[in-house]
């Protein structure tokens, strides 16, 4: 195996510690017989490990091997798998080092570890080649990925030589894009201090992108009321996605009225279309340009996304964010806009020692202190109120949960009841509906 891995120029920049460049050394090992055969069993066994988790976080199925080694393929960043993805393949002279890379691929794709297995008495390879998941993909974090892996597997097992193989996969670069971005929704940033592990993390410049694999898999409709709202939204989105001119977007209102879940909503309903979602926090505006920067450049639809976002009269941090939505001497690019939701109408504090600069011109009181606190809301193109539901709409949400989870209680006894819950569970909101349901189910369940 590693006289096959020697061969591999633009995919060949894996770490010592990968997966692929472990097994390789292990039949470097077995050659030279520097190792015992104890050693190499348990150095082996922890690969396959690590292959089984890969396979159970995304949902693989059938021959884990060809999966794992399709993974590399598309998780791989590098000039050539990034070119393919904006502007599909060309007919450089690249090509010409992508198939020789694409021909060994193939030979990792029919790799015979008969002796390896034989030699350290296990047969974990054989076992992975026709392996039956206990977790089928479609109770996965993310049936996507599972689905678009298996699939370009069984096509690349199918390949008859590194042509069509180099058809394949540059094919599916074009269509789905590469690397971390092309299989997760959602995504938040590391602290400089954070030294995570993981296998769905990428560094672009000096940002470190983390997969969020467990975000709420909630769709618009689950939402229940806020019509006008969600399609305000659903309209700012849809040009966003198709290419149109779109606007940064502001969700503000009472708390638990549903304005975090719009928005994991409306990535969950575009993931498809390429949307994606980055998450950072106040104490990370700083990072807010060097995370543009690393992605601009990409295939996709980004949405920043800031939740919870108000400023104290202390914190600067809103400066960083109204440089980035302004833009400077450079724009800010077309595949980038702002969501955030706040449950503030105007983000920034205001005090009474911002109005000590306030002028009298013309009849007309002016301060740039509260001016310039004041317009950071006004850089949000689309503003959106979400507003605490009236005691109807409250009994209406309650209504509308317990049916779509098939809870067989009359309408008189489920208001009464979320009527008392919502007494002495933080007042009406579609939140306290929720846990109200929740509460419910979880009586059934006892």
């Amino acid at each position: 195996m590693n006289h096959i891995i020697s061969k591999l120029l633009i995919y060949g920049d894996m770490t010592k510690d990968s997966i692929l460049m472990e097994l390789s050394d292990i039949c470097k090992k077995i050659e030279d017989k520097s190792e015992t055969a104890d050693v190499l069993t348990t150095r082996v066994l922890r690969q396959i490990k690590r292959i089984l988790k890969i396979a159970t976080d995304y949902g693989f199925d059938e021959n884990l091997w060809h999966n794992y080694l399709t993974y590399i393929l598309i998780t791989d960043e590098n000039p050539f798998t990034i070119t393919c993805e904006k502007v599909g393949a060309g007919k450089g002279s690249v090509n010409i080092f992508a198939k020789n890379d694409f021909k060994a691929f193939m030979e990792l794709f029919n790799y015979d570890f008969t002796d390896m297995e034989r030699l350290l008495g296990i047969n974990c390879f054989t076992v992975l080649s026709d392996y039956k998941a206990t977790v089928k993909p479609e109770l996965m974090y993310n049936k996507n990925v599972s689905e678009k892996v298996i699939a370009l597997s069984r096509s690349l097992e199918r390949a008859s030589d590194e042509n069509e193989f180099f058809d394949i996969i540059t094919g599916f670069y074009r269509d789905y894009g590469v690397g971390v971005f092309g299989l997760n929704k959602a995504f938040r940033i590391a602290d400089g201090s954070l030294r995570e592990q993981s296998e769905d993390s990428h560094t672009i410049g000096s940002i470190k992108f983390y997969a969020i694999n467990n975000m709420d898999r909630v769709m618009l409709d689950d939402l229940i009321g806020y019509e006008l709202q969600k399609k305000k939204l659903v309209e700012n989105t849809e040009a966003f996605v198709e290419g149109r001119k779109a606007n940064n977007v502001l969700l503000f209102g009472d708390s638990g009225t549903g304005k975090s879940t719009s928005i994991k909503a409306i990535v969950n309903q575009y993931y498809d279309r390429g949307l994606r979602l980055i998450e950072i926090y106040k104490h990370q505006f700083k990072e807010l340009s060097n995370v543009i920067a690393a992605i601009k450049n990409r295939n996709y639809k980004f949405i920043i996304y800031m939740d919870d976002l108000s400023f104290e009269e202390f914190e600067i941090e809103y400066k960083f964010l109204k440089a980035v939505i302004e833009g400077g001497v450079e724009t800010k690019p077309d595949n980038i806009l702002i969501y955030a939701t706040s449950n503030r109408r105007h983000l920034i504090k205001e005090t009474w020692n911002d109005r000590d600069d306030v002028e009298m011109k013309n009849g007309i009181h002016k301060s740039d202190t509260m001016e310039e606190k004041l317009s950071l809301v006004n850089r949000f193109g689309v503003t959106i109120s979400y507003e605490k539901p009236s005691q109807r709409e409250y009994f209406d949400i309650v209504t509308g949960l317990a049916k779509r989870e098939g809870l067989n209680i009359d309408d008189d006894t489920l208001k009464a009841e979320a009527n008392k819950w919502e007494l002495s569970h933080g007042g009406i909101s579609g939140r306290t509906a929720k846990q109200f349901i929740n509460y419910l189910l979880g009586k059934i369940s006892d």
